[in-house]
Protein backbone atom coordinates (compact mmCIF):
# COMPACT_ATOMS: atom_id res chain seq x y z
CA UNK A 1 0.00 0.00 0.00
CA UNK A 2 1.55 3.20 -0.87
CA UNK A 3 2.29 5.47 2.37
CA UNK A 4 -0.61 8.64 2.11
CA UNK A 5 0.11 12.17 3.54
CA UNK A 6 -0.87 12.17 7.18
CA UNK A 7 -4.24 13.31 7.86
CA UNK A 8 -6.44 14.10 11.23
CA UNK A 9 -9.48 15.23 12.27
CA UNK A 10 -11.03 16.86 14.77
CA UNK A 11 -14.63 16.33 14.97
CA UNK A 12 -16.56 18.43 17.48
CA UNK A 13 -20.58 18.26 17.80
CA UNK A 14 -21.86 22.20 18.27
CA UNK A 15 -23.91 21.15 21.14
CA UNK A 16 -22.48 23.62 23.54
CA UNK A 17 -19.23 24.95 24.71
CA UNK A 18 -15.49 22.85 23.94
CA UNK A 19 -14.98 20.59 27.07
CA UNK A 20 -11.26 21.49 27.83
CA UNK A 21 -10.58 17.34 27.08
CA UNK A 22 -11.91 17.99 23.54
CA UNK A 23 -9.34 21.00 23.63
CA UNK A 24 -6.54 18.46 24.49
CA UNK A 25 -7.98 15.58 21.77
CA UNK A 26 -7.77 18.44 19.42
CA UNK A 27 -4.03 19.27 20.12
CA UNK A 28 -2.83 16.20 20.05
CA UNK A 29 -4.17 15.61 16.72
CA UNK A 30 -2.69 19.25 15.69
CA UNK A 31 0.73 18.04 17.49
CA UNK A 32 0.72 14.43 15.20
CA UNK A 33 -0.07 16.27 11.95
CA UNK A 34 2.49 18.83 12.10
CA UNK A 35 5.72 16.55 13.14
CA UNK A 36 4.35 14.30 10.66
CA UNK A 37 4.19 17.48 7.87
CA UNK A 38 0.36 16.69 7.56
CA UNK A 39 -2.75 18.51 7.72
CA UNK A 40 -5.01 19.43 10.52
CA UNK A 41 -8.78 19.14 9.97
CA UNK A 42 -11.48 20.73 11.76
CA UNK A 43 -14.67 19.00 11.28
CA UNK A 44 -18.39 19.83 12.48
CA UNK A 45 -20.78 16.37 13.86
CA UNK A 46 -24.20 18.36 13.11
CA UNK A 47 -26.15 15.49 12.10
CA UNK A 48 -28.02 15.15 15.70
CA UNK A 49 -30.05 17.99 14.72
CA UNK A 50 -31.69 17.79 18.24
CA UNK A 51 -28.87 18.66 20.29
CA UNK A 52 -27.75 21.63 17.97
CA UNK A 53 -27.32 24.65 19.92
CA UNK A 54 -26.59 28.46 17.91
CA UNK A 55 -23.33 30.01 18.51
CA UNK A 56 -21.05 26.59 19.67
CA UNK A 57 -19.32 26.06 15.92
CA UNK A 58 -18.35 30.06 16.35
CA UNK A 59 -17.21 29.04 19.91
CA UNK A 60 -15.24 25.97 18.65
CA UNK A 61 -13.67 28.17 15.76
CA UNK A 62 -12.76 31.29 18.01
CA UNK A 63 -11.49 28.90 21.20
CA UNK A 64 -8.77 27.53 18.43
CA UNK A 65 -8.04 30.78 17.20
CA UNK A 66 -6.82 31.85 20.50
CA UNK A 67 -5.08 28.84 21.17
CA UNK A 68 -3.30 29.34 18.40
CA UNK A 69 -4.01 25.49 16.90
CA UNK A 70 -4.86 26.37 12.79
CA UNK A 71 -6.62 24.03 10.59
CA UNK A 72 -5.62 23.38 7.29
CA UNK A 73 -8.96 23.03 6.55
CA UNK A 74 -12.21 23.57 7.89
CA UNK A 75 -15.87 25.24 7.28
CA UNK A 76 -14.74 28.43 7.45
CA UNK A 77 -11.51 28.31 5.48
CA UNK A 78 -12.56 25.44 3.32
CA UNK A 79 -10.80 23.14 1.21
CA UNK A 80 -10.76 20.28 -1.41
CA UNK A 81 -12.80 17.79 0.43
CA UNK A 82 -15.66 19.94 1.61
CA UNK A 83 -18.59 20.81 2.88
CA UNK A 84 -16.69 19.84 6.56
CA UNK A 85 -20.49 20.23 8.06
CA UNK A 86 -22.05 16.95 8.18
CA UNK A 87 -25.59 18.73 7.71
CA UNK A 88 -24.24 19.68 4.08
CA UNK A 89 -23.31 16.28 3.37
CA UNK A 90 -26.69 14.38 3.24
CA UNK A 91 -26.73 13.67 -1.05
CA UNK A 92 -23.31 11.74 -0.21
CA UNK A 93 -24.67 9.78 2.93
CA UNK A 94 -27.36 8.45 1.00
CA UNK A 95 -25.88 7.20 -1.93
CA UNK A 96 -23.80 5.21 0.87
CA UNK A 97 -26.61 4.09 2.66
CA UNK A 98 -28.25 2.71 -0.51
CA UNK A 99 -25.04 0.76 -1.39
CA UNK A 100 -25.21 -1.22 1.47
CA UNK A 101 -28.54 -1.76 1.78
CA UNK A 102 -28.50 -2.87 -2.41
CA UNK A 103 -25.57 -5.33 -1.23
CA UNK A 104 -27.33 -6.54 1.83
CA UNK A 105 -25.11 -5.31 4.73
CA UNK A 106 -27.74 -3.18 5.92
CA UNK A 107 -31.81 -3.74 6.13
CA UNK A 108 -34.86 -1.06 7.08
CA UNK A 109 -36.54 -1.30 10.30
CA UNK A 110 -39.98 0.31 11.31
CA UNK A 111 -39.94 -0.59 14.97
CA UNK A 112 -41.83 2.20 16.50
CA UNK A 113 -40.01 3.25 20.06
CA UNK A 114 -42.89 1.74 21.82
CA UNK A 115 -42.28 -1.44 19.98
CA UNK A 116 -38.64 -1.75 21.14
CA UNK A 117 -39.81 -0.47 24.77
CA UNK A 118 -41.94 -3.87 24.54
CA UNK A 119 -39.38 -5.97 23.70
CA UNK A 120 -36.95 -4.68 26.13
CA UNK A 121 -39.34 -5.37 28.88
CA UNK A 122 -40.10 -8.78 27.29
CA UNK A 123 -36.40 -10.08 26.74
CA UNK A 124 -33.85 -8.88 29.61
CA UNK A 125 -31.25 -7.04 28.29
CA UNK A 126 -32.30 -7.12 25.12
CA UNK A 127 -30.26 -6.18 21.96
CA UNK A 128 -31.28 -5.56 18.40
CA UNK A 129 -29.05 -7.96 16.92
CA UNK A 130 -28.98 -11.53 14.42
CA UNK A 131 -30.58 -13.03 17.62
CA UNK A 132 -33.63 -11.17 17.55
CA UNK A 133 -33.78 -9.03 14.50
CA UNK A 134 -36.01 -11.44 12.78
CA UNK A 135 -38.35 -10.92 15.68
CA UNK A 136 -38.29 -7.16 14.79
CA UNK A 137 -40.56 -5.28 11.97
CA UNK A 138 -38.10 -4.70 9.10
CA UNK A 139 -37.03 -5.27 5.65
CA UNK A 140 -35.38 -8.76 6.29
CA UNK A 141 -38.80 -9.53 7.94
CA UNK A 142 -41.57 -7.80 5.91
CA UNK A 143 -42.88 -8.38 2.04
CA UNK A 144 -40.90 -6.27 -0.33
CA UNK A 145 -44.20 -5.04 -1.43
CA UNK A 146 -45.14 -4.13 2.64
CA UNK A 147 -41.82 -2.20 2.71
CA UNK A 148 -42.09 -0.33 -0.34
CA UNK A 149 -45.91 0.61 0.70
CA UNK A 150 -44.93 1.53 4.25
CA UNK A 151 -41.96 3.81 2.86
CA UNK A 152 -43.93 5.45 0.01
CA UNK A 153 -46.44 6.46 2.97
CA UNK A 154 -44.08 8.10 4.46
CA UNK A 155 -43.25 5.94 7.88
CA UNK A 156 -40.43 6.82 9.67
CA UNK A 157 -37.86 4.33 9.57
CA UNK A 158 -33.85 3.52 10.27
CA UNK A 159 -31.53 1.89 8.83
CA UNK A 160 -29.59 -0.36 10.76
CA UNK A 161 -26.13 -1.88 10.05
CA UNK A 162 -26.33 -5.92 9.54
CA UNK A 163 -23.59 -7.13 12.22
CA UNK A 164 -23.10 -10.94 11.50
CA UNK A 165 -22.37 -12.98 14.57
CA UNK A 166 -18.92 -15.00 15.57
CA UNK A 167 -16.49 -12.99 13.97
CA UNK A 168 -13.01 -11.39 15.58
CA UNK A 169 -12.59 -7.86 14.84
CA UNK A 170 -9.43 -6.55 15.27
CA UNK A 171 -8.56 -2.64 15.87
CA UNK A 172 -5.09 -1.84 16.07
CA UNK A 173 -4.34 1.10 18.53
CA UNK A 174 -1.50 3.19 18.50
CA UNK A 175 -1.76 3.23 22.34
CA UNK A 176 -3.63 0.22 23.55
CA UNK A 177 -2.12 -2.14 21.14
CA UNK A 178 -4.15 -4.40 19.60
CA UNK A 179 -8.24 -4.63 20.60
CA UNK A 180 -10.01 -7.80 19.55
CA UNK A 181 -13.57 -7.81 19.60
CA UNK A 182 -15.79 -10.49 18.71
CA UNK A 183 -19.00 -9.03 16.61
CA UNK A 184 -21.27 -10.98 18.81
CA UNK A 185 -21.28 -8.54 21.36
CA UNK A 186 -22.38 -5.92 18.49
CA UNK A 187 -25.82 -4.54 17.80
CA UNK A 188 -27.35 -3.27 14.63
CA UNK A 189 -26.37 -0.52 14.95
CA UNK A 190 -28.72 2.79 13.79
CA UNK A 191 -26.58 4.80 11.11
CA UNK A 192 -29.46 6.59 8.90
CA UNK A 193 -32.47 7.66 10.16
CA UNK A 194 -35.41 8.76 7.80
CA UNK A 195 -37.00 11.58 9.90
CA UNK A 196 -33.98 13.91 9.63
CA UNK A 197 -32.76 12.31 6.32
CA UNK A 198 -29.51 12.02 8.20
CA UNK A 199 -26.79 9.70 9.30
CA UNK A 200 -25.56 8.92 12.82
CA UNK A 201 -22.23 9.29 14.08
CA UNK A 202 -21.05 5.92 13.02
CA UNK A 203 -21.88 6.31 9.05
CA UNK A 204 -21.15 9.51 8.76
CA UNK A 205 -17.37 9.58 10.48
CA UNK A 206 -16.43 6.10 8.55
CA UNK A 207 -17.94 7.88 5.45
CA UNK A 208 -16.28 11.10 5.63
CA UNK A 209 -13.10 9.67 7.20
CA UNK A 210 -12.37 7.47 3.74
CA UNK A 211 -14.03 10.15 1.44
CA UNK A 212 -11.61 12.52 3.23
CA UNK A 213 -8.70 10.55 3.30
CA UNK A 214 -8.26 10.40 6.88
CA UNK A 215 -4.76 8.55 8.28
CA UNK A 216 -5.12 8.61 11.71
CA UNK A 217 -8.58 8.69 13.85
CA UNK A 218 -6.98 10.29 17.04
CA UNK A 219 -10.04 10.63 20.00
CA UNK A 220 -10.82 9.98 23.60
CA UNK A 221 -11.04 6.51 25.35
CA UNK A 222 -14.86 7.05 25.31
CA UNK A 223 -15.26 6.05 21.90
CA UNK A 224 -13.03 3.27 21.73
CA UNK A 225 -16.09 0.91 22.43
CA UNK A 226 -17.43 2.72 18.98
CA UNK A 227 -14.34 1.74 17.07
CA UNK A 228 -14.78 -2.54 16.24
CA UNK A 229 -18.21 -1.24 14.91
CA UNK A 230 -16.35 1.49 12.31
CA UNK A 231 -13.66 -1.35 11.48
CA UNK A 232 -16.83 -3.36 10.57
CA UNK A 233 -18.05 -0.72 8.53
CA UNK A 234 -14.93 -0.06 6.75
CA UNK A 235 -14.97 -3.38 5.47
CA UNK A 236 -18.43 -3.52 4.63
CA UNK A 237 -17.75 -0.63 2.33
CA UNK A 238 -14.84 -2.64 1.40
CA UNK A 239 -11.96 0.10 2.64
CA UNK A 240 -9.58 -2.30 4.43
CA UNK A 241 -7.04 -0.43 2.32
CA UNK A 242 -7.23 3.25 3.56
CA UNK A 243 -8.55 2.52 6.84
CA UNK A 244 -7.11 5.07 9.36
CA UNK A 245 -5.42 4.15 12.16
CA UNK A 246 -6.69 4.46 15.57
CA UNK A 247 -5.52 6.04 18.77
CA UNK A 248 -7.88 6.27 21.66
CA UNK A 249 -6.59 9.07 24.00
CA UNK A 250 -6.55 8.34 28.21
CA UNK A 251 -9.59 10.24 29.80
CA UNK A 252 -8.99 13.23 31.56
CA UNK A 253 -10.42 12.24 35.43
CA UNK A 254 -11.27 14.69 38.25
CA UNK A 255 -8.21 16.35 40.29
CA UNK A 256 -9.27 13.69 42.70
CA UNK A 257 -8.89 10.86 40.10
CA UNK A 258 -12.12 9.23 40.52
CA UNK A 259 -14.06 9.31 37.51
CA UNK A 260 -14.57 11.67 34.04
CA UNK A 261 -13.70 15.53 34.56
CA UNK A 262 -17.00 17.37 34.42
CA UNK A 263 -18.29 20.95 34.68
CA UNK A 264 -19.11 20.48 38.25
CA UNK A 265 -15.60 19.37 39.60
CA UNK A 266 -14.83 23.15 38.07
CA UNK A 267 -17.83 24.68 39.37
CA UNK A 268 -16.67 22.72 43.04
CA UNK A 269 -13.57 23.26 43.20
CA UNK A 270 -12.90 27.24 40.89
CA UNK A 271 -11.59 26.34 38.16
CA UNK A 272 -12.71 26.65 34.49
CA UNK A 273 -13.38 23.16 32.11
CA UNK A 274 -14.06 26.08 28.76
CA UNK A 275 -11.34 27.23 26.61
CA UNK A 276 -13.72 30.22 26.89
CA UNK A 277 -16.49 31.74 28.95
CA UNK A 278 -19.70 30.32 27.51
CA UNK A 279 -23.41 31.90 28.01
CA UNK A 280 -26.48 29.48 28.15
CA UNK A 281 -28.85 31.45 25.84
CA UNK A 282 -31.43 28.91 27.58
CA UNK A 283 -30.39 29.22 31.14
CA UNK A 284 -28.91 32.51 31.02
CA UNK A 285 -26.19 30.67 33.26
CA UNK A 286 -22.11 32.18 32.39
CA UNK A 287 -19.68 29.36 32.54
CA UNK A 288 -15.82 30.39 32.91
CA UNK A 289 -13.52 30.13 30.46
CA UNK A 290 -9.32 30.04 30.42
CA UNK A 291 -9.02 32.75 28.46
CA UNK A 292 -11.51 35.09 30.47
CA UNK A 293 -9.75 33.96 33.64
CA UNK A 294 -6.11 35.39 33.09
CA UNK A 295 -4.73 32.46 31.36
CA UNK A 296 -2.40 33.15 28.49
CA UNK A 297 -3.05 30.66 25.70
CA UNK A 298 0.60 28.89 25.71
CA UNK A 299 0.64 28.17 29.48
CA UNK A 300 -3.05 26.01 28.66
CA UNK A 301 -1.52 24.52 25.46
CA UNK A 302 1.61 23.28 27.36
CA UNK A 303 -0.33 22.11 30.47
CA UNK A 304 -2.76 19.97 28.45
CA UNK A 305 0.21 18.35 26.62
CA UNK A 306 1.68 17.22 29.49
CA UNK A 307 -1.96 15.53 30.69
CA UNK A 308 -1.59 11.85 29.47
CA UNK A 309 1.09 12.23 27.43
CA UNK A 310 5.09 12.55 29.29
CA UNK A 311 8.08 13.60 27.01
CA UNK A 312 10.42 11.30 28.90
CA UNK A 313 12.54 13.94 30.40
CA UNK A 314 12.40 16.44 33.40
CA UNK A 315 11.38 19.02 30.78
CA UNK A 316 7.87 20.71 31.66
CA UNK A 317 8.10 24.23 29.55
CA UNK A 318 7.75 23.30 26.13
CA UNK A 319 6.79 25.66 23.38
CA UNK A 320 4.32 24.27 20.49
CA UNK A 321 7.55 23.64 17.92
CA UNK A 322 8.94 21.72 21.05
CA UNK A 323 5.76 19.65 21.39
CA UNK A 324 5.40 19.52 18.15
CA UNK A 325 9.03 17.52 17.84
CA UNK A 326 9.00 15.66 20.84
CA UNK A 327 5.17 14.63 20.92
CA UNK A 328 4.78 9.97 20.27
CA UNK A 329 1.99 7.90 20.83
CA UNK A 330 4.24 5.34 22.47
CA UNK A 331 4.99 7.77 25.56
CA UNK A 332 0.84 8.21 25.77
CA UNK A 333 -0.79 6.93 28.99
CA UNK A 334 -3.17 4.15 28.78
CA UNK A 335 -4.62 5.23 31.85
CA UNK A 336 -6.66 8.41 32.77
CA UNK A 337 -5.15 11.87 33.50
CA UNK A 338 -6.07 13.11 36.90
CA UNK A 339 -6.77 17.17 36.52
CA UNK A 340 -4.46 19.15 38.37
CA UNK A 341 -5.60 22.62 38.20
CA UNK A 342 -3.08 24.45 40.73
CA UNK A 343 -0.67 22.90 37.90
CA UNK A 344 -2.10 24.92 35.10
CA UNK A 345 -1.67 28.28 37.52
CA UNK A 346 2.04 26.80 37.93
CA UNK A 347 2.55 26.58 34.17
CA UNK A 348 0.21 30.04 33.70
CA UNK A 349 2.72 31.36 36.37
CA UNK A 350 5.81 30.39 34.21
CA UNK A 351 4.15 31.71 31.13
CA UNK A 352 4.17 35.21 32.61
CA UNK A 353 7.47 35.23 34.10
CA UNK A 354 8.69 34.50 30.17
CA UNK A 355 5.80 36.98 28.63
CA UNK A 356 7.89 40.36 27.59
CA UNK A 357 6.68 43.48 30.00
CA UNK A 358 5.52 45.35 27.17
CA UNK A 359 2.38 42.95 25.70
CA UNK A 360 1.65 42.44 29.64
CA UNK A 361 1.71 46.17 29.58
CA UNK A 362 -0.92 45.90 26.65
CA UNK A 363 -2.65 43.31 28.86
CA UNK A 364 -3.00 45.74 31.59
CA UNK A 365 -4.41 48.90 29.61
CA UNK A 366 -7.99 47.87 29.35
CA UNK A 367 -7.78 48.06 33.51
CA UNK A 368 -6.25 51.31 33.22
CA UNK A 369 -8.83 52.98 31.05
CA UNK A 370 -11.40 51.63 33.22
CA UNK A 371 -10.41 53.48 36.40
CA UNK A 372 -9.22 56.36 34.25
CA UNK A 373 -5.68 56.67 34.58
CA UNK A 374 -3.22 58.11 32.65
CA UNK A 375 -0.76 55.97 31.96
CA UNK A 376 2.68 55.81 29.60
CA UNK A 377 3.27 52.09 28.13
CA UNK A 378 6.53 51.97 28.78
CA UNK A 379 5.67 53.00 32.44
CA UNK A 380 3.42 50.58 32.61
CA UNK A 381 5.83 47.89 30.87
CA UNK A 382 9.14 49.05 33.99
CA UNK A 383 6.11 48.67 36.96
CA UNK A 384 5.39 44.90 35.61
CA UNK A 385 8.94 43.93 35.38
CA UNK A 386 9.23 44.33 39.11
CA UNK A 387 5.68 42.67 40.10
CA UNK A 388 5.12 40.18 37.35
CA UNK A 389 7.14 37.14 39.44
CA UNK A 390 4.61 37.87 42.08
CA UNK A 391 1.32 36.77 40.01
CA UNK A 392 -0.42 33.56 38.53
CA UNK A 393 -2.45 35.26 36.20
CA UNK A 394 -2.88 38.69 34.61
CA UNK A 395 -5.58 40.33 36.29
CA UNK A 396 -3.69 39.99 39.47
CA UNK A 397 -0.70 42.62 37.78
CA UNK A 398 -3.46 45.33 39.20
CA UNK A 399 -3.61 44.00 42.55
CA UNK A 400 0.65 44.19 42.69
CA UNK A 401 0.77 47.08 40.78
CA UNK A 402 -1.80 49.42 41.92
CA UNK A 403 0.20 51.88 44.20
CA UNK A 404 2.70 52.32 41.28
CA UNK A 405 -0.87 54.46 39.14
CA UNK A 406 -2.76 55.98 42.59
CA UNK A 407 -0.85 57.61 45.20
CA UNK A 408 -2.26 55.67 48.77
CA UNK A 409 -5.92 57.12 49.98
CA UNK A 410 -5.57 55.59 52.98
CA UNK A 411 -3.11 53.21 55.14
CA UNK A 412 -3.51 49.83 56.60
CA UNK A 413 -4.39 49.51 59.73
CA UNK A 414 -2.72 46.51 60.99
CA UNK A 415 0.49 47.37 59.26
CA UNK A 416 0.12 51.31 60.76
CA UNK A 417 0.09 49.63 64.01
CA UNK A 418 2.84 47.56 63.72
CA UNK A 419 5.35 49.63 61.60
CA UNK A 420 4.39 53.38 62.33
CA UNK A 421 6.75 54.56 65.35
CA UNK A 422 6.64 57.57 68.04
CA UNK A 423 9.88 58.67 66.13
CA UNK A 424 8.47 57.76 62.73
CA UNK A 425 7.38 61.29 61.63
CA UNK A 426 10.39 63.05 62.38
CA UNK A 427 12.70 59.93 60.94
CA UNK A 428 10.89 60.54 57.70
CA UNK A 429 10.80 63.95 57.75
CA UNK A 430 14.52 63.72 57.55
CA UNK A 431 14.50 61.56 55.19
CA UNK A 432 12.84 63.43 53.00
CA UNK A 433 15.46 65.86 53.09
CA UNK A 434 17.65 63.37 52.12
CA UNK A 435 15.77 62.20 49.11
CA UNK A 436 15.43 66.08 48.32
CA UNK A 437 19.35 66.10 47.98
CA UNK A 438 19.50 63.27 45.79
CA UNK A 439 20.03 63.90 42.18
CA UNK A 440 20.79 60.58 40.59
CA UNK A 441 17.64 59.50 41.75
CA UNK A 442 18.14 55.24 40.38
CA UNK A 443 17.36 52.39 42.43
CA UNK A 444 21.52 51.83 43.53
CA UNK A 445 22.43 55.29 44.17
CA UNK A 446 19.49 55.83 46.05
CA UNK A 447 19.86 53.04 48.62
CA UNK A 448 23.92 53.91 49.07
CA UNK A 449 23.09 57.05 50.09
CA UNK A 450 19.96 56.77 52.74
CA UNK A 451 21.47 53.54 54.15
CA UNK A 452 24.33 55.58 54.33
CA UNK A 453 22.44 58.49 56.36
CA UNK A 454 20.38 55.47 58.34
CA UNK A 455 23.90 54.03 59.58
CA UNK A 456 25.53 57.78 60.35
CA UNK A 457 22.11 58.37 62.48
CA UNK A 458 22.35 54.82 64.07
CA UNK A 459 18.67 54.69 63.64
CA UNK A 460 17.47 50.85 63.13
CA UNK A 461 17.18 49.83 59.60
CA UNK A 462 14.04 48.15 59.59
CA UNK A 463 12.00 50.89 61.56
CA UNK A 464 13.10 53.34 58.62
CA UNK A 465 12.14 51.25 56.16
CA UNK A 466 8.87 49.52 57.11
CA UNK A 467 7.88 52.94 57.76
CA UNK A 468 9.10 54.21 55.01
CA UNK A 469 7.30 51.65 52.76
CA UNK A 470 3.89 52.24 54.40
CA UNK A 471 4.01 56.02 53.33
CA UNK A 472 4.84 55.38 49.81
CA UNK A 473 2.93 51.65 49.09
CA UNK A 474 0.21 52.38 51.79
CA UNK A 475 0.75 48.77 53.08
CA UNK A 476 3.69 46.40 53.52
CA UNK A 477 3.95 44.87 50.24
CA UNK A 478 5.93 45.11 46.94
CA UNK A 479 9.45 44.88 45.43
CA UNK A 480 12.47 46.37 46.36
CA UNK A 481 11.51 50.01 48.19
CA UNK A 482 14.27 51.46 46.04
CA UNK A 483 13.29 50.17 42.90
CA UNK A 484 9.73 51.54 43.34
CA UNK A 485 10.68 55.17 44.72
CA UNK A 486 13.32 55.08 41.56
CA UNK A 487 10.58 54.13 39.32
CA UNK A 488 8.02 56.65 41.06
CA UNK A 489 10.52 59.25 40.83
CA UNK A 490 11.82 61.81 43.55
CA UNK A 491 8.51 64.56 43.44
CA UNK A 492 5.66 61.77 43.82
CA UNK A 493 8.38 60.14 46.49
CA UNK A 494 8.75 62.74 48.18
CA UNK A 495 4.99 63.84 47.85
CA UNK A 496 3.95 60.43 49.18
CA UNK A 497 6.55 60.86 52.04
CA UNK A 498 4.82 64.15 52.99
CA UNK A 499 1.51 63.38 52.94
CA UNK A 500 1.88 59.92 55.36
CA UNK A 501 3.80 62.59 57.79
CA UNK A 502 0.35 64.58 57.52
CA UNK A 503 -1.88 62.36 57.75
CA UNK A 504 -0.25 59.08 59.85
CA UNK A 505 -1.59 59.68 63.44
CA UNK A 506 1.24 58.92 65.91
CA UNK A 507 0.91 56.01 68.06
CA UNK A 508 0.41 57.06 71.86
CA UNK A 509 1.93 53.58 73.40
CA UNK A 510 5.41 53.73 71.69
Amino acid sequence: MMSRKTRVRFAPSPTGPLHIGGVRTALYNYLFSKQQNGDFILRIEDTDSTRFVPGAEAYIQEAFDWLGLPYDESPAKGGKFGPYRQSERKDIYKKYVHKLLDEGKAYIAFDTPQELEAKRNEIPNFQYDAATRLQMRNSLTLPTEEVKKLIDNGTQYVVRIKIEPRIDITVNDLIRGEVVINSSVLDDKVIYKSADELPTYHLANVVDDHLMEITHVIRGEEWLPSAPLHVWLYRSFGWEDTMPEFAHLPLLLKPEGNGKLSKRDGDRLGFPVFPLEWKDRQSGETSSGYRESGYLPQAVVNFLALLGWNPGTEQEIFSLDELVTAFSFERCSKSGAKFDFEKAKWFNHKYIQETSNELLAEMLQPVLAEKNIPHDKNYAANVIGLVKERVNFVKELWDQASFFFIAPASYDEKTVRKRWKKESPVQLTELTNVLQGIDDFSSENQENIVKQWIEEKSYPLGNIMNAFRLAVVGESKGPHMFDITSLLGKQETIGRLTTAIKNIPVPENT
